[in-house]
């Protein structure tokens, strides 16, 4: 009985010194009933964007691990009134700060080094004035004037285009207070036992094969070229697909692509996408119009994508014309008369009428009369007080905006910007997660299309005598205006909103982004892409709704429709498409400077006939396996050395107890 009560004893000691140094998990421990349960309780779940790795010609942009392998360390809250890290630490950053954070890790290397990785906040985005991280002259290489040091956007801080050799994410707002109240522990806590620490899963590709720049990653295909589709069609359409005896073009045209340090949080609520949808409500309220094929200008629509990364729908719909490509049938550059672009429009609204500007590219008698049009059309509105204001002159040129493309193309070219600013931005979150549809009023966008749907019929009247009847009966639909907000800027419906849904089946169900992507597709399948992402696919199928004839044949499509200039629209939907004569194409948007050849990229020569190729940075993104951000609670090394010495100490207890006992039982044995 004495030798097995020493020996309960011993193992009673044991157990007792392994739990009071063990660390404790997280939650329930009677609701562990299975390995993903230990898992969950051992990691806290956190909702996250990443900033990834571009890479240019020239080198590399955003963020990465600096090496293959995934970061591990505590983290640490930085306030204003702590700025100095002790040691190598995640930070937790709070939204105010992201700025000047950023321009000093690119100015500080000491500080940089002790930055293993950034974690934003994202609450505290109401009190917030601005935050650009863009230039404060966004793609000055590609405009048409000398002047590059104009302050199109005043809030711009730059902090985009630089690299960071660390990974950095942007929390949601429930994400933001968990890891907030976890700093918070991390601080309370003064004895070292635990550090609740973030794990960076964000190893591209390219870092591991040393690929820093668009050239060699290409060539060792570790990235691809930054790219989508654009999409253009005409109203009405444009017979056979023929440019002979072919009417002037009045293009109309806006962009669909946005820009944020966060890939997959790139909104862009005024910049573009309230352009785009002012386009869409104006070519729905022009499609209710009858006999616009006895206007003496052909209406053409386009909307870019790419163009946040160097204009590439715009250049390469410019190529296109040029080597007559499938993609632009019917029309060439040498038929475009007059070019309407719809820029920013969401908040011209700053007292109680909406305002806006218009910026003129040169003082040509064509571009006077796009002017003249936008102004007639602003007098046809009548009560709803939509002005129409020439932009100050003492501006150096048009705003960035993809009418740089055609003037540099041809510097002739008659073509007036529209937007809801005069000298700068008057949007403060310029390229930032932050434009989102708090930053836009729906009214604004409406008064825009109004005048765009209005000033198009002017200008495709030419100088014939304008029929102010139907000048008049031209209105738009505000529901719909409402409605593309819902589908295009916000969480819920986003994409599986009813109007998008009658088109397309989205192939996601997350929050609507803006950014351009990757170019997945082969090159010479334009018109049938497998790739096209949810925005460009719905704009095809509106467009071509939009912009329609019935066709003959009344049966339902999936795919190609049988006579020549029919499409088939909605073919995604269940239960088919329907088949309609429709001028309504997809171009492929990516860099001018690169070509699809052997099944890889390659990157061209630079060529002199091509002025805007020749500062082209050719951007791509880099390949990676997997992206994760985990956070848990881990021991200090020095409890981990302490609780091996304690094993030891018990285990060698242990023994000599066992030892002990053996030689007195044997003893006892014997005696009897």
């Amino acid at each position: 009985m004495e030798a097995g009560s020493a020996l309960y004893l011993v193992a009673a000691a044991v157990c007792l010194a392994f739990s009071a140094l063990a660390p404790a998990v997280s939650g329930d421990g009677a609701t562990l009933e299975s390995v993903p349960d230990l898992v969950k309780a051992m990691y806290l779940n956190i909702e996250s964007f990443p900033c990834v790795r571009l890479l240019n010609l020239s080198g590399e942009i955003g963020c990465s691990n600096p090496g293959s392998e995934k970061i591990i360390a505590p983290i640490v809250r930085l306030t204003k009134g702590s700025d100095q890290l002790v040691q190598p630490s995640t930070v937790l950053l709070p939204l105010d700060q992201m700025s000047d954070f950023f321009l000093r890790v690119s100015n500080d290397p000491e500080f940089h080094q002790k930055v293993s990785g950034v974690l934003i906040e994202s609450n505290g985005a109401n009190n917030l004035q601005e935050l650009s991280p863009d230039r404060k002259f966004p793609q000055d290489a590609f405009a048409p004037y000398s002047n590059r040091s104009h302050d199109w956007n005043p809030a711009g801080s730059g902090i985009m285009w630089n690299r960071y050799d660390f990974p950095v994410f942007l929390l949601s707002e429930d994400s933001t207070r968990i890891l907030q109240k976890v700093s918070e522990k991390n601080k309370k806590t003064d004895n070292g036992y635990k550090a609740n620490v973030a794990e960076f899963d964000l190893v591209m590709q390219t870092t591991k094969a040393q690929t820093h720049d668009s050239a060699s990653c290409l060539k060792e295909r570790s990235c691809l070229p930054l790219g989508g589709n654009s999409v253009w069609a005409s109203l009405p359409p444009i017979k056979n697909g023929s440019t002979e005896h072919q009417k002037p073009i009045i293009l109309a045209i806006t962009s669909q692509d946005s820009a944020s340090f966060f890939r997959d949080r790139s909104i862009g609520s005024d910049s573009p996408i309230s352009g785009l949808i002012a386009l869409l409500t104006a070519v729905d309220a022009l499609s209710h119009i009858h006999d616009l094929s006895n206007l003496k200008k052909q209406l053409v629509f386009a909307v870019f994508n790419g163009e946040a990364w160097g204009y590439l729908g715009s250049r390469k719909f410019l190529q296109e014309l040029d080597k007559g490509a499938d993609s632009v049938n019917g029309i060439n550059s040498l038929m475009i008369d007059q070019v309407l672009e719809i820029g920013s429009v969401g908040k011209a609204v700053i007292e109680e009428y909406p305002s806006f500007f218009v910026h003129a590219a040169g003082n040509s008698s064509a571009s006077k009369k796009i002017l003249d049009a936008l102004q007639s059309a602003s007098k046809s509105l009548g009560s709803d007080n939509v002005k129409v204001k020439q932009a100050a002159s003492s501006n150096p040129g048009i705003p960035p905006s993809s009418l740089m493309s055609f003037i540099r193309k041809n510097m002739s070219t008659s073509g007036v910007v529209l937007e809801d600013f005069d000298f700068h931005f008057s949007n403060r979150f310029y390229h930032s997660y932050l434009d989102n549809p708090a930053n836009i009023n729906s009214s604004s966008i409406a008064a825009a299309a109004a005048l765009v749907a209005r000033s198009l019929y002017i200008l495709a009247s030419a100088d014939s005598v304008v029929d102010l009847m139907t000048l008049n009966t031209i209105k738009v639909n505000v529901s719909l205006v409402e409605e593309l907000i819902g589908c295009l800027l916000t969480c819920n419906p986003g994409l599986s909103c009813g109007l998008v849904k009658n088109f397309i089946s989205p192939s996601s169900s997350s929050c609507p982004s803006h950014y351009v992507g990757v170019f997945l597709d082969d090159p010479s399948g334009t018109q049938f892409p497998s790739y096209a992402d949810d925005t460009s696919r719905f704009v095809w199928n509106f467009l071509a709704d939009r912009t329609s004839t019935s066709a003959g044949n009344k049966s339902s499509c999936t795919g190609k429709c049988g006579d020549e200039g029919e499409v088939c629209v909605g073919a995604e939907v269940e239960g088919g498409g329907r088949c309609a004569v429709s001028t309504t194409r997809y171009v492929p948007a990516y860099s001018t400077r690169v070509k699809f050849e052997d099944n890889a990229w390659h990157v061209l020569p630079a060529n002199s006939s091509d002025p805007m190729g020749v500062v082209d940075p050719v951007w791509t993104e880099s390949y990676w396996n997997t992206i994760g951000l985990k956070v848990y609670a881990v021991q200090d090394s020095t409890y981990d050395w302490l609780i091996l010495l304690a094993g030891l100490s018990i285990t060698a207890a242990s023994y000599c107890a066992v030892h002990v006992g053996r030689a007195y039982i044997s003893k006892v044995v014997k005696r009897d």
